[in-house]
């Protein structure tokens, strides 16, 4: 049974961003006794940033932690039957909770890893071809930032495409964060400053 009931889709949001509030790079940088992401590097509590000064096995938790704050919600809401509406606003509530975490007064990352695991969860096809996007940019000009960049713009077509048009508007929105959250990034490319993958 679909479940359309607007409080338990409230309850359903709440979760989501609460989930997505968790940052994995401030908790896998303190159980590896590493500096706050806050303080080093490009300051964002990202998995690059965590790579710059913490290693592999760091960033790759982080990597992994924060793709799942995407997927989780969106798979407890198909579980409890929601709707493809619920589940849009779930994933937008995740991606949100990264980007302005309650629990680590709002100072988020830039949420490309939480945006890629909440697209996962709503249409892993739309997910693969973005991940393969982001991996041809990266591996090409070594750039996680416009690697980043290229599939935040192309997200919402391949979903569009992919899945149900519900998703889109959230997605849409979603990359105009993303988007928006690299305007230094944006900056460094367009003046070769920016730093590539691996490079401290």
């Amino acid at each position: 049974m679909v479940i359309n009931s607007s409080i338990q889709m409230i309850i359903g949001i709440i979760v989501s961003y609460l989930i997505g509030s968790v940052s994995s790079a401030i908790l896998i940088c303190h159980i590896f006794r590493l500096p706050d992401p806050r303080t080093q590097g490009s300051k964002n509590p990202g998995a690059t940033n965590v790579l710059r000064f913490g290693g592999k096995k760091a960033a790759f938790l982080t990597l992994l932690g924060d793709v799942l704050k995407g997927v989780i919600p969106v798979l407890i809401g198909k579980a409890f039957g929601f709707d493809s509406l619920s589940l849009s606003l779930m994933a937008l509530a995740a991606f949100l909770g990264h980007l302005y975490p309650i629990f680590f007064r709002f100072e988020g990352g830039k949420g490309v890893a939480t945006a890629f695991g909440c697209i996962v969860a709503l249409s892993w096809p739309a997910g693969i071809m973005l991940a393969l996007i982001w991996l041809m940019i990266a591996g090409i000009f070594r750039y996680s930032s416009l690697a980043a960049l290229v599939a935040a713009i192309s997200a919402p077509f391949i979903v569009w495409y992919f899945s149900n048009n519900t998703y889109v508007f959230s997605i849409a929105l979603m990359s105009i964060f993303l988007i928006y959250r690299h305007k230094k990034n944006i900056k460094n490319l367009m003046t070769q400053q920016e730093k590539k993958i691996g490079k401290k």
